[in-house]
């Protein structure tokens, strides 16, 4: 059981269920427990419910119900996004070249390392400054006609720069490329139209913005070269197989429209908090700098380095006096090498081994901040 007096910081990680959320969900585990892909009443019902989350997400994300695919999670949805697109192109027009930023997710930076080493794709990596982000011109200017796929994160989940996507996917538009941004991490404060930002293909992660762990959908425009890389049933249009998890659909759809319909509130309460963060520790630690964008950046994100510290060690030291936050460094697997994005941002490994990440969220507070804003400089100074 948690203690009552931990004060939680890494709402960049995940969240908790809203209640509403819940509340929606609970009737589908009994009550309207049917397989939707069943013919009696109790599928019928399943396949409406399901059918009309579809919907609902749909209108949020400006799109057509049938370019919404339910998935696990925003890993599922990365891989999907870029396996579909680039064995679908490379099929229907030769493509080979996948586009990509140094400092994306690992869901996909990795599936792109995978489908380049097995796939024998041509890998290369668009630039990024030094608060970790990729303009449209980098895009433009690395575009080849055998490109299959571009993929640019929407905002950045470990240092909370946000991407100009809109621009870039007007450029790979322009030049009929496929264009995915994850928007895991973006879309519990910014808007998610894929109209707008000009996207082919969109990643999503329910446990976000406060809805259940392990849902996730990817938006794929229509037209679209995509082949399924999971088969089996067929689900979700025949794209990607498997039983649809009601449950957690239906909490998807509830969580995804709290977050639209309260995201300038929720905003409100947050960039504030954010903004003493940043302001204060920048003013009283000495040699700390913060990463990421100073003001391009998510209103919940607040992301450091501090030089001369080691961020497992700090995190441990945070957790001990009330305080769950997290690092750039691969803390849980005792790994000593700095966060691949701060070295790309340029740090060098003093400064990068010393990263911090507070993310905020439903349940902080201004007692909350202050109190870690008193703690941490005293850490900081006895791990130095």
């Amino acid at each position: 059981m948690m203690s009552n007096n931990l004060s939680y910081f890494d709402y960049a990680a995940t969240t908790p269920v809203d209640q509403r959320v819940l509340d929606t969900m609970l009737p589908f585990f009994r009550e309207n427990f049917g397989n939707p892909s069943s013919i009696h009443q109790y599928g019928q019902h399943a396949e409406g419910a399901v059918e009309n989350a579809r919907a609902s997400i749909a209108h949020y994300l400006n799109c057509r119900p049938g370019e919404v695919i339910f998935t696990s999670g925003g890993t599922e949805s990365d891989n999907l996004a870029l396996r579909g697109v680039a064995f679908g192109m490379r099929q229907q027009r030769g493509s080979n070249h996948i586009l990509i930023p140094p400092a994306e997710h690992h869901a996909v930076l990795r599936t792109a390392h995978h489908l380049a080493k097995y796939h024998s794709f041509d890998l290369e990596y668009l630039p990024v400054n030094e608060y970790g982000l990729t303009t449209a011109n980098d895009v433009a200017e690395r575009l080849r006609p055998t490109t299959a796929i571009v993929s640019v994160m929407y905002a950045n989940n470990e240092i909370g720069t946000i991407n100009p996507i809109a621009e870039i996917g007007a450029v790979c538009r322009n030049n009929g490329i496929p264009f995915h941004t994850d928007a895991v991490q973006a879309a519990a404060y910014l808007p998610v139209d894929c109209q707008s930002l000009n996207v082919d293909l969109l990643s999503l992660g329910s446990h976000k913005f406060y809805g259940p762990k392990g849902m996730g959908v990817l938006y794929v425009r229509k037209g679209v070269p995509f082949i399924p890389q999971q088969t089996g049933g067929s689900q979700e249009m025949g794209l990607r197989a498997g039983t649809s998890n009601l449950p957690y659909i239906a909490g998807f759809a509830r969580a995804f429209e709290l977050a639209h319909i309260e995201r300038e509130l929720r905003t409100e309460i947050v960039r504030p908090l954010r903004d003493r963060l940043i302001g204060r520790i920048l003013e009283e630690i000495p040699q700390s700098q913060l990463t990421g964008h100073p003001h391009l950046r998510l209103p919940n994100h607040a992301s450091f380095v501090f030089e001369g510290v080691n961020g497992n060690d700090l995190l441990m030291h945070l957790d001990l006096a009330g305080f769950a936050c997290s690092s750039g460094s691969a803390c849980k697997t005792g790994n000593p090498e700095p966060s691949e994005v701060l070295t790309t941002i340029g740090l060098s490994r003093d400064w990068a081994l010393g990263s911090l990440r507070l993310t905020l969220g439903s349940e902080s507070n201004l007692a909350q901040v202050d109190q870690l804003l008193e703690c941490l400089p005293h850490i900081i100074q006895g791990l130095r």
